[in-house]
């Protein structure tokens, strides 16, 4: 009896040591039980929270906004420009300043403008280079090629500012639509890609007028240098003819001529 009692005790305690030591996937008491797998639990769980975490993120992605408004802002219009033309004096520049037409330009340029006289060809001949005259004639010729072309670049932005109002409020309308048609996620992406192209061309629209700009400060430039110059060769001019003819009463019979004109 002692012997039967202590070999079952043994068979018990081979039992749990079995089921203890048992591998990942076990059947419990034989064929047709449940078979329980700690590790196809633990991969299975960890999915389950990654289906979650995706579903969270997309749900995010297609919330819309119901408040967009706040961050809205007005597009200002640009009024095209009436020039007054009494006598005929600014004909083309309304169109030019209103356009994009560089002949128009040109041409109301020369228009509004003083034209030099026909012996001016003959009397710059004799001139050389870097004198006064020579230099008078290089900035002329230098503001009658930026000029006319900077009427064509404030014409050219306000025609395009004109013809990309329809494109910037349809951009804008979306961009607040608060509803679901353009709030998904690549709709939205859509929209911030259509922004960037849009900010593009106004960038691009925006070196040209910078540009217009430089070309109008260079002219400016070359007329206050030729100014500043005159006035130091006419000093300089002035110092020599008193220190070769005297100015005194004593030698008031002398005659000066070569005073400047």
């Amino acid at each position: 009896m002692r012997f039967n009692m202590t070999n079952r005790r043994k068979w018990t305690i081979a039992v749990a040591a079995v089921l203890l030591t048992a591998t990942p996937s076990f059947a419990l008491f034989g064929m047709g039980d449940i078979v329980f797998d700690p590790t196809s639990y633990g991969s299975l769980v960890q999915q389950l929270t990654t289906v979650r975490t995706q579903y969270t993120m997309l749900k995010n992605n297609i919330t819309h906004f119901s408040i967009k408004q706040q961050w809205q802002t007005t597009l200002h219009a640009l009024e095209n420009v009436n020039v007054a033309n009494m006598f005929g004096e600014t004909a083309g520049i309304r169109i030019a300043l209103n356009t994009n037409s560089p002949s128009t330009s040109t041409t109301a340029w020369k228009t509004a403008t003083i034209s030099m006289n026909s012996g001016t060809s003959s009397y710059l001949q004799g001139q050389s280079l870097g004198s006064s005259r020579m230099s008078q004639l290089a900035m002329i010729e230098t503001a009658d090629a930026i000029s006319p072309d900077c009427l064509t670049a404030v014409g050219q932005y306000r025609s395009n500012r004109t013809e990309n109002a329809t494109a910037n409020s349809s951009l804008l309308s979306d961009q607040f639509d608060s509803s679901d048609d353009t709030n998904s996620e690549v709709q939205q992406l859509n929209l911030l890609n259509a922004s960037e192209a849009q900010k593009l061309s106004e960038m691009q629209a925006q070196g040209t007028l910078h540009t217009c700009l430089a070309g109008q400060m260079t002219v400016a430039n070359m007329e206050r240098r030729n100014a500043a110059v005159e006035d130091l060769n006419t000093a300089v001019f002035v110092q020599q003819q008193r220190a070769s003819n005297d100015t005194s009463a004593a030698n008031e019979g002398s005659t000066w001529d070569s005073y400047l004109p």
